[in-house]
C-alpha cells in the first residue's frame, strides 16, 4: 500500500487579521500561512498545523513599509546638536562637506546599521540609500555596500552612487562614478541643479542615462531640489526617458521647483511626465523644512505637486530623506510620518487621497525601487507587518509603530506581547 503523505507543518500562521490589498480600500479578514520564508497560503480560514500561531484579531496586516529615499551615510551624525542654524539646504551641504572628510568606514557602518535597525522597528524592510561618492577614497560608498551585505538577511538595501557636489565640478568625479559602478551600486544618481551651469546640469543627466544603459542600472537623480522656477532639469530627465524607453527604471527625487513653476509650463511638463512614465519621489518632511527659506510671505510650501502627479497617474512615492543629520535634526524613520505630512502639505484630505498617501510608502515605492516579490501574496517572501489599525486612514491617523514585523518568514520585532501559541 502507498504510504500516506504527512501533512505539511507550516512555520507560522497569522490568524484572524485584516489583510490590506493594493486594489481594495477595505481590508479582508484572512489567515496567512508561512513556510520556509515564503507565504504558503492565504484564506479566510486555514486549518493546518503550524509550529507557531499568532492571533492577529483586530490588527491590520500590511506589506512592510518602504523607505525609497534616505541618506544613511549622514544619518544620526547630528545627534541632536542642530548644527544647521539657518535650516537651509545649502548650509546643510556645507556642513556635510566639512564632516565627511573625517568619516571613517567603521563610523559610517555603525550609524547606517543603527539607522536601519530603527527603521526595521518601524516596519521598514526595503530601503534605498544615497551614498556620497564625491570623496576620492569612496569610503562612504564602500561602507554602505558593506552594510548592504551585512543586513541582507532581514533588510533589502539599494545603494545609489550620488555625486553630492555634482559631476562636473571636479575633473575626478566622472572617474569616481565609474569606480562606484564597478564596486556594485544598484542605482546611479545625479544632482543637475547643483552643477555650476545649466549646460553642465543637462550634460550630467545625459551622462547618467548613458552610464545606466551601459551597466544596466536604475537611475535616481536629485532633481530641481530648489525653489527656483527656472530650474527645469525634470524636463531633461523626461525627454531622456522617452527617447530611451526606460521610464520604469528612472526616478526623479524631490523636484520641488515643480511647485514654483507657472501653471502653463507645469501643465506641459505634466504631459511629458505621463509620456515618460518615470517615478517621482517627494520628501515632505524635509522639503517643507528646507525650501521656501528665502520667502517672506506668502511663503511657499516647497514641495512638488504630489496631488496633481497622482491625479495624472504618475507613480509617486514618499521618502523620509534624513534622520538627525545636517539637513534635518529630527526624525524617527517611521514612514507613516512622511505619509501624514504629505496629507497636510499636499492637501490630500479626501478619503481616496489619504489612502493614496499610504500607498506611496508601500506599493508605489516598490514600483519606484523596481522590486519583485513585494506584497502579501502566495509565493512571495514572507515580509509583512501587523499594525493596530483598521485601514489605511486609521494607520496614517495614529502613526503607531507595528506590533509585529516579519522579515523572510521570521519575527524580528514584537513590540507588545501578542497571543502566540506554539504547537510543535
Amino acid at each position: 500500500m502507498p504510504t500516506a503523505q504527512k501533512p505539511v507543518t507550516h512555520d507560522l500562521i497569522i490568524a484572524g487579521g485584516s489583510l490590506l490589498l493594493p486594489d481594495q480600500r477595505e481590508p479582508q479578514r484572512s489567515d496567512i500561512a508561512i513556510h520556509k520564508g515564503k507565504i504558503a497560503a492565504i484564506a479566510d480560514t486555514i486549518q493546518a498545523d503550524a509550529k507557531c500561531v499568532i492571533d492577529a484579531t483586530g490588527l491590520l496586516i500590511s506589506p512592510p513599509f518602504i523607505e525609497s529615499h534616505i541618506h544613511l551615510d549622514s544619518a544620526l551624525i547630528d545627534g541632536g546638536r542642530c548644527l544647521n542654524q539657518s535650516g537651509t539646504l545649502f548650509e546643510g551641504i556645507e556642513i556635510w562637506r566639512a564632516l565627511k572628510k573625517d568619516l571613517t568606514f567603521e563610523n559610517i557602518v555603525e550609524r547606517a546599521t543603527q539607522a536601519l535597525k530603527i527603521q526595521a522597528q518601524q516596519g521598514v524592510l526595503y530601503v534605498r540609500s544615497h551614498a556620497d561618492v564625491s570623496e576620492p577614497t569612496l569610503t562612504v560608498l564602500k561602507a554602505l555596500l558593506h552594510v548592504r551585505e551585512q543586513v541582507k538577511d532581514w533588510m533589502t538595501l539599494q545603494v545609489v552612487a550620488f555625486p553630492q557636489d555634482g559631476l562636473y565640478r571636479t575633473d575626478r568625479q566622472l572617474k569616481l562614478m565609474d569606480q562606484a559602478v564597478k564596486l556594485g551600486v544598484d542605482v546611479i544618481g545625479a544632482i543637475p541643479h547643483y552643477e555650476l551651469t545649466r549646460e553642465d546640469g543637462v550634460r550630467s543627466v545625459h551622462h547618467v542615462f548613458e552610464l545606466a544603459k551601459k551597466h544596466k542600472r536604475l537611475i535616481d537623480a536629485h532633481c530641481d531640489e530648489i525653489d527656483d522656477p527656472q530650474s527645469r532639469f525634470l524636463e531633461v530627465m523626461a525627454a531622456c526617458a522617452i527617447r530611451a524607453g526606460n521610464g520604469a527604471m528612472v526616478t526623479a527625487s524631490h523636484t520641488t521647483a515643480f511647485g514654483s513653476y507657472d501653471n502653463g509650463y507645469a501643465n506641459k511638463l505634466m504631459g511629458f511626465l505621463k509620456q515618460a512614465e518615470i517615478n517621482i519621489i517627494a520628501n515632505p518632511l524635509i522639503n517643507i523644512v528646507l525650501q521656501g527659506r528665502t520667502d517672506s510671505y506668502p511663503k511657499r510650501r516647497g514641495m512638488t505637486r504630489v496631488k496633481e502627479l497622482w491625479q495624472n497617474g504618475i507613480n509617486v512615492s514618499l521618502g523620509y530623506d534624513c534622520i538627525m543629520d545636517p539637513w534635518y535634526a529630527l526624525g524617527t524613520g517611521n514612514m507613516l510620518d512622511a505619509a501624514h505630512m504629505a496629507v497636510h502639505v499636499a492637501q490630500m484630505m479626501g478619503s481616496a487621497e489619504i489612502d493614496a498617501c499610504y500607498d506611496m510608502v508601500t506599493w508605489n515605492s516598490a514600483r519606484t525601487m523596481n522590486l519583485s516579490g513585494y506584497g502579501v501574496e502566495v509565493g512571495h517572501p514572507a515580509n509583512l507587518v501587523l499594525i493596530e489599525a483598521t485601514n489605511r486612514f486609521d494607520a496614517i491617523r495614529k502613526r503607531l509603530a507595528p506590533r509585529l514585523v516579519v522579515s523572510r518568514g521570521k519575527v524580528i520585532v514584537e513590540r507588545e506581547k501578542l497571543n502566540i501559541t506554539t504547537q510543535v
